[in-house]
């Protein structure tokens, strides 16, 4: 089952953290996460699963960044989220969805036990200019059935920002 916007407020500082906190961000089953104005690219044309792939940052500045096509931004949640219980799951919100833009190609799914900021996999369909701290996506919660361990020592667990991906960590 999903919870609803009562109950995730309602768990605020129990069994999920997001911090910064404002409920104007509360939604009738999830809350709004919003962009950091940090992001990275990958330098390579060419990325490799089994090796590190170097990145690049940019800065979103006030005038807004205009997006490529055909190009991967990665970039972060400005909040910092937790749970102790609570399956957490990210999606894009409708309004930008329908502005073409991809918030997470393929990771939106959290683990029970995940502390840190989102990284976002951002990509477009057509030039678009975005803005640091829009509301670009939602974070929603599923209670989780039977007995189970939380995620404490993953590659992205406890992260600071913006993480590229570690897939080449799987292969030693």
């Amino acid at each position: 089952m999903i919870l609803s916007g009562k109950e995730i407020h309602k768990e605020i500082g129990k069994g999920i953290n997001i911090e910064p906190y404002n409920k104007e961000q509360l939604n009738p089953n999830s809350y709004n996460l919003r962009l950091h104005q940090d992001l990275l690219v990958y330098e390579n044309k060419e990325l490799d699963m089994k090796k590190p792939n170097p990145t690049t940052p940019l800065t979103i500045p006030e005038e807004g960044l205009l997006l490529e096509t055909g190009k991967l931004y990665l970039g972060r949640t400005i909040e910092h989220t937790e749970t102790s219980k609570y399956v957490p799951m990210l999606e894009g919100r409708s309004s930008i969805g329908r502005l073409g833009l991809f918030i997470h190609v393929t990771a939106g799914f959290g683990d029970v036990g995940f502390n840190g900021f989102w990284t976002l996999e951002i990509f477009c369909i057509q030039p678009i200019r975005i803005y640091a701290g829009v509301e670009i996506c939602q974070i929603f919660y599923h209670n989780i059935a039977g007995d189970y361990d939380t995620y404490k020592h993953g590659k992205y667990q406890n992260n600071k920002g913006i993480q590229a991906s570690m897939l080449y960590k799987d292969f030693k």
